[in-house]
């Protein structure tokens, strides 16, 4: 007989809290001790049998909620939370992510996030894994200079760091012109020159005092080398096996790349989990990730990997997303706002968004962002595409010219 994961169900809809008592039925090693329809009732309980495993719905009374999960979370270290609700705002993600819990899922289920989400945390109470094998690795890339990537990367890095409290790497491997350290306003000692060439005696410990934390957050900065001769003698080679290595520290990798496709650069990206492919709309920008996604078929990249990252967004524009997506063949996954004054204020000051004005609508979008990347929350959209008329065919103008 193996080993039980002692489990308790917090839900106050009775139809929702026996599909849950179903789905976990059918989950090897799981063993529902008790369910309740308050978080307040079962408090007493959790102290008491400390279960391994603890699934609440925050729909109601959700600070009341979140309050007892931050005591549940300081309490028993050893317990996984799963928070469930219909509210799938930045805001209570977030908050729910700092409280303690491990998954964020949202409410009404689906029952393939839902066991993949308990078999994930099963798997690491049981000790078949650790928190540093499940690294994801996310490379912002375009092939076409100054529409913001870099502004992206080390904001997104700056984000989850806060939101999941664990290791985030951020890595610059704009060889020639990074501006990771200042975006970040650091000054480090030590570059990716420096790590690749000691990579004989890299170890957890090595990683952790060279890369430059950035204040008292949990992200590490690994900036680019200060003179392109140390930048030409690194190989492709070197960065596989950098990346390899950081997967073994860090729960989370960012990497900034140059806007070309050079050797380093497809490396890098063939190493990646995700591809955030930055773009603005304009009739250039959606032509070069055109071109872009014709060299990811090609290098076999699935589209689940690929992720369009719509920069500078502005309502009532001409080109519509929509109009992007059908030129593209790929749905965009995100539209960050037009905050010119914010964005430029933030990188003139070298601090990320969230610390000039955590209150805009950019700073709000770089948070939603951080939790739709991270592995802590499930999102499934079930809004079906609304119809509009168009006022002009971008497809056709491609068409035009492709036949020209």
């Amino acid at each position: 007989m193996g080993i039980k994961i002692d489990t308790v169900v917090i839900d106050p809809e009775n139809n929702s809290r026996e599909l849950i008592l179903n789905y976990l039925a059918q989950i090897e090693d799981i063993n529902v001790t008790q369910e309740f329809n308050d978080v307040l009732t079962a408090m007493n309980f959790i102290t008491d049998s400390r279960p391994n495993l603890i699934i609440v719905d925050i729909s109601q009374k959700t600070q009341m909620a979140l309050d007892i999960i931050v005591k549940i979370s300081n309490t028993l270290k050893n317990s996984k939370i799963i928070v469930l609700s219909y509210d799938m705002s930045p805001e209570i993600v977030i908050k729910a992510l700092r409280a303690g819990a491990r998954e964020f899922l949202v409410k009404p289920l689906i029952e393939a996030d839902f066991v993949m989400a308990v078999e994930k945390l099963k798997d690491l109470i049981l000790g078949n894994i650790n928190d540093t094998t499940k690294c994801k690795v996310i490379t912002t890339f375009s092939n076409k200079g100054g529409i913001g990537k870099t502004a992206i990367a080390t904001n997104l890095a700056v984000e989850i760091a806060n939101m999941t409290k664990e290791r985030v790497a951020l890595v610059d491997l704009n060889m020639q012109m990074g501006d990771v350290t200042t975006f970040l306003d650091l000054n480090p000692s030590f570059d990716t020159a420096y790590v690749i060439n000691n990579l004989e005696r890299i170890d957890e410990g090595f990683l952790l005092s060279t890369l430059e934390k950035y204040n008292n957050s949990s992200l590490y900065v690994l900036a680019d080398p200060p003179d392109l001769e140390q930048a030409e003698v690194i190989t492709s080679d070197n960065i596989t096996t950098l990346i390899n290595i950081l997967r073994n520290v860090f729960s989370y990798i960012i990497i900034d790349t140059t806007a070309s496709f050079d050797g380093k650069t497809i490396t890098a990206l063939d190493n990646s989990d995700l591809v955030l492919l930055i773009t603005i709309i304009n009739l250039p920008s959606v032509r070069n990730c055109q071109r872009c996604f014709d060299l990811f078929k090609r290098l076999g990249y699935t589209k689940d990997k690929i992720k369009i990252i719509v920069n500078r967004y502005m309502e009532n524009e001409e080109i519509k997303v929509e109009d992007v997506e059908e030129v593209l063949g790929h749905p965009v996954y995100f539209k960050i706002p037009n905050n010119y004054f914010t964005i430029i204020n933030s990188i003139n000051k070298g601090l990320p968004v969230c610390e000039i004005n955590p209150h805009s609508n950019i700073a709000k979008s770089f948070r939603e962002l951080a939790a739709l990347l991270s592995d802590n929350f499930t999102y499934t959209n079930n809004q079906k595409p609304q119809t509009r008329e168009k006022a002009f065919n971008l497809l056709d103008i491609f068409k035009k010219k492709e036949e020209n």
